[in-house]
C-alpha cells in the first residue's frame, strides 16, 4: 500500500466532549484541579475518543522489531543477534516489556519487519520488508518503496487491533543500532546538531559516543534529508521498526484512538508521524523522559511533556506500558468519582 492511498487525515478533536469533561471534573468531590495533569489527561482522552467520561477499552503495546546495518560502524555495544534473541524473549513472556504489560492488562503484539534472518514463533507477525536496513553511513538504509512498505505493516497492525476493540495502543520497539537511527532522524526532522542528539545507547563509552556522533553525522551527509519529506528522509536514515512505529501513530490518529509513546526511538517514530500526518500528535502522549539526550529535544519539538522521568533508556514499550495505567487511572477517576450532588457534599462556602 502507498502512503498517498492511506487517507491520512487526523480525527479533529471533540472540543464539546472535551468541555463537558472540564465541567464534570469541576463537579467531582474534590477542590477544582487537585488532581493536576490527571485532569488534564482526562479531557484530552475525551476528545480524542469523542466520549465523556472516557472508555479507553483494551490496551494493547505493539512491539516493532527489525536490524540496522550501521552496526557495522561499532554504534552498540551488542551484536544483532539479539534483536532476534530478545523478539524471541518477548514472544516467551520474559523481557520487561512483558512483565510491565501483564502489570498494566495490556496485550503485547510483536511485529517483525525487518530482522536479519526470519523468526518462526506463532506469537510473532512476520511482516518483514528486508533483511534489515543498509548501512546508512555508506548510503540510503532503505529504497522509498521499502519505507512505505514498513510504515503500511505499523499501520494495518494496529488497525487491526483497533477494530478488534484496542481502545489505547502503544509503539515500542526492538533493534540493536536503533538509537542512532532514531538520532538522524531526530537531527534530521529538528535541524539540531548530531551532537546534540547522540546519547550512549544500550551503554557506550565516551570514545563510543563521539564515535556514534562521527558515524549519524557521515549518514547525514551520505543522504542530504529534506524534512518536507520525511519518506525520503527515513529511507535514507530511519530504521525498519521506526517506520513501523509512525504507521501505529498514524493509524490512531486516523482513527481517534489515544497511542502513547515510549523513548527516545519511539519520539523519533512520532516526528516522523507528525511529518506524514500534521495533527497527529493530537493523539500522543509522552509516557516518560529518557535518559537520552535527544528525546528531551523531540519532546519539545512535538510539544509533548512526559508524564514521569525515570531514567529509564530501555525502550521495548516500557514507559509506555507504565503510562497506560496512569492514563486508565484518569479516565476511571473522571468516570468513577461522585459529583458533590451524588455524594451530598457541600462544596465551595455551602452549608
Amino acid at each position: 500500500m502507498r502512503i498517498a492511498e492511506m487517507e491520512l487525515t487526523p480525527r479533529e478533536p471533540d472540543r464539546d466532549a472535551g468541555r463537558a469533561a472540564r465541567r464534570r471534573q469541576n463537579d467531582l468531590t474534590k477542590p477544582p484541579g487537585s488532581l493536576g495533569r490527571l485532569e488534564d489527561v482526562s479531557v484530552r482522552l475525551c476528545e480524542i475518543t469523542g466520549t465523556c467520561p472516557p472508555r479507553p477499552g483494551k490496551k494493547v503495546v505493539i512491539v516493532c522489531a527489525a536490524d540496522h546495518g550501521v552496526t557495522e560502524e561499532g554504534v552498540s555495544p551488542y551484536p544483532s543477534d539479539v534483536t532476534v534473541q530478545m523478539l524471541l524473549n518477548f514472544a516467551g513472556g520474559g523481557a520487561a516489556i512483558n512483565v510491565l504489560a501483564r502489570l498494566a492488562g495490556a496485550e503485547v503484539v510483536l511485529l517483525n519487519v525487518g530482522t536479519r534472518t526470519p523468526v518462526e514463533h506463532q506469537a510473532v507477525l512476520d511482516r518483514r520488508v528486508r533483511d534489515g536496513t543498509a548501512n546508512m553511513a555508506c548510503g540510503p538504509a532503505m529504497s522509498r518503496g521499502e519505507a512505505e512498505a514498513c510504515v503500511a505493516a505499523g499501520l494495518e497492525t494496529a488497525r487491526a487491533a483497533i477494530s478488534a476493540g484496542a481502545g489505547m495502543l502503544a509503539a515500542g520497539e526492538m533493534g540493536i543500532g536503533n538509537t542512532t537511527a532514531a538520532s538522524a532522524l531526530t537531527a534530521a526532522f529538528t535541524g539540531l546538531p548530531p551532537s546534540s542528539v547522540v546519547g550512549r545507547g544500550t551503554g557506550l563509552d565516551d570514545a563510543g559516543v563521539e564515535r556514534k556522533v562521527g558515524v549519524v553525522t557521515r549518514a547525514l551527509e551520505a543522504n542530504p534529508p529534506d524534512p518536507d519529506d520525511p519518506l525520503g528522509v527515513l529511507a535514507g536514515v530511519g530504521g525498519l521498526e521506526i517506520g513501523a512505529m509512525a504507521g501505529v501513530m498514524l493509524a490512531c490518529a486516523v482513527e481517534g484512538v489515544p497511542v502513547v509513546i515510549d523513548g527516545f526511538i519511539s519520539t523519533s517514530a512520532a516526528l516522523l508521524a507528525e511529518r506524514l500526518c500534521p495533527g497527529a500528535v493530537g493523539v500522543m502522549f509522552a509516557s516518560h523522559l529518557s535518559a537520552e539526550p535527544g528525546h528531551r529535544l523531540a519532546l519539545e519539538a512535538l510539544g509533548l511533556e512526559p508524564f514521569m522521568d525515570l531514567g529509564m533508556r530501555l525502550g521495548e514499550g516500557t514507559g509506555s506500558a507504565l503510562a497506560m495505567m496512569l492514563l486508565e487511572a484518569s479516565a476511571r477517576l473522571l468516570a468513577e468519582m461522585a459529583t458533590f450532588e451524588e455524594a451530598g457534599v457541600s462544596r465551595d462556602n455551602d452549608e
